[in-house]
C-alpha cells in the first residue's frame, strides 16, 4: 500500500513540473522572433562595434588590432571631436530646458476649459507627427535671409533678421528654435498628467487661501514631476543623438558654416561613411554611449530628491 501511495504522489509531483516545462517552452517559442532579432540586430552588432573600436577597420580591409589608439587619437589628435562634442553639449543644455518648459506652458494653456480647446490641442500636436526631412526643408525656407517668413515678420517691426543658417553664431539657436515647434508630443503627456490631478487638492488649497501661483508650485508642479523626469531623461538622450537636422540643413552635410552644426553624431557619420574610418567611428559611438549612460545614472540617482511619488515616497 505504501508503494502505491508513493507512486501516486510521484505522479502528482511530476505532472505540474511537466506542465510548467511545457508552458515555458511555449512561452519561449512565442518570444523567439524577438530573441532572434535581439541577438542578431542588437547584441551582435553591439559586441562587434566594441571589438572593432580597438581596430583599424575601414570595411574594405581586414581588421588590424591597434589597442586604445582610436581613443587616444580622439582625445588628443582630433580637434573636431572636441568641436562636435561642444556643439552637442550646447544644444543639449539649451534645447532640453527650453522644450521642457515650453511643453509645460502649452499644456497648462491647453488644460483650460474654454470653447474650441480641442481644436487648439490638435493644432499644437500636429507638428510632432510630421515627417522629419520635410520639416527641415520647410524650416530652411522659413529661415531664408531674404525671402524667409521669419525675417519678413521681423522686418515689419523694424528688426533686421539674422542670416540664420549662414551665420555660425545663429545656426544652433535656429535649430533650437525649430525644435520648440515640435513640443506637441511632450505637451500631450503633460496635459494627460494635469487632467489626472485630483480636483479636491485645488479645492482644499482655495479654502486655505492659496492663489494660482501657490497652487501651481505646491500642487500642480509636484504632481507632474514623474512626467517631467521621464521627459527630461528621454529629451537628453534624444538631444545627444541630433543628426538629421544638421545633415540636411548644413552645407553639403558637413556641419558648416565653420563647423557650427558639426554635432557628435554627424562627425561620427562622416568618419564612418565618408572617410570610411569605421573603427574610429565605433570608438566615438562608445564614448557617446558612456556620456549618455553616466548622465542618465546621475538623473536616476537624483530623482528621489525631487520627483513626487504617491504615498509621499
Amino acid at each position: 500500500m505504501a508503494n502505491v501511495f508513493s507512486r501516486k504522489s510521484a505522479k502528482k509531483t511530476k505532472r505540474p513540473s511537466s506542465m510548467k516545462r511545457k508552458e515555458a517552452i511555449q512561452g519561449y517559442l512565442f518570444i523567439l522572433p524577438w530573441l532572434i532579432g535581439f541577438f542578431v540586430f542588437t547584441l551582435g552588432p553591439l559586441i562587434f562595434s566594441f571589438i572593432a573600436s580597438f581596430t583599424n577597420y575601414d570595411i574594405t580591409s581586414q581588421m588590424d588590432f591597434i589597442g586604445f589608439e582610436n581613443y587616444e587619437r580622439m582625445f588628443t589628435r582630433d580637434p573636431l571631436f572636441w568641436k562636435s562634442l561642444g556643439n552637442t553639449l550646447y544644444y543639449v543644455v539649451i534645447s532640453v530646458p527650453a522644450t521642457l518648459l515650453g511643453a509645460i506652458v502649452i499644456a497648462l494653456l491647453m488644460n483650460q476649459k474654454i470653447p474650441g480647446i480641442r481644436f487648439f490641442r490638435t493644432i499644437y500636436y500636429l507638428p510632432s507627427v510630421l515627417s522629419g526631412v520635410g520639416v527641415y526643408f520647410l524650416w530652411m525656407q522659413l529661415l531664408s535671409p531674404q525671402s524667409g517668413l521669419i525675417n519678413i515678420v521681423l522686418s515689419c517691426f523694424g528688426i533686421e533678421g539674422p542670416v540664420w543658417l549662414f551665420d555660425p553664431n545663429w545656426t544652433k539657436p535656429a535649430l533650437i528654435f525649430m525644435n520648440l515647434w515640435k513640443v506637441g508630443g511632450s505637451m500631450l503627456l503633460y496635459l494627460a498628467s494635469l487632467q489626472c490631478i485630483p480636483t479636491q487638492l485645488y479645492e482644499a488649497a482655495e479654502i486655505d487661501g492659496a492663489g494660482p501661483i501657490r497652487k501651481f508650485f505646491n500642487i500642480t508642479l509636484p504632481m507632474i514631476t514623474p512626467i517631467i523626469f521621464f521627459d527630461l531623461v528621454t529629451s537628453i538622450i534624444g538631444s545627444f543623438q541630433i543628426f538629421q537636422e544638421a545633415y540636411v540643413m548644413s552645407e553639403n552635410g558637413t556641419g558648416g558654416p565653420a563647423n557650427s552644426m558639426l554635432f557628435f553624431n554627424l562627425h561620427m557619420w562622416n568618419k564612418a561613411f565618408v572617410t570610411f574610418e569605421m573603427g574610429y567611428a565605433m570608438a566615438m559611438s562608445w564614448v557617446l554611449f558612456l556620456i549618455v549612460f553616466v548622465i542618465t545614472l546621475i538623473n536616476l540617482k537624483l530623482a528621489p530628491r525631487w520627483v513626487y511619488r504617491e504615498g509621499g515616497q
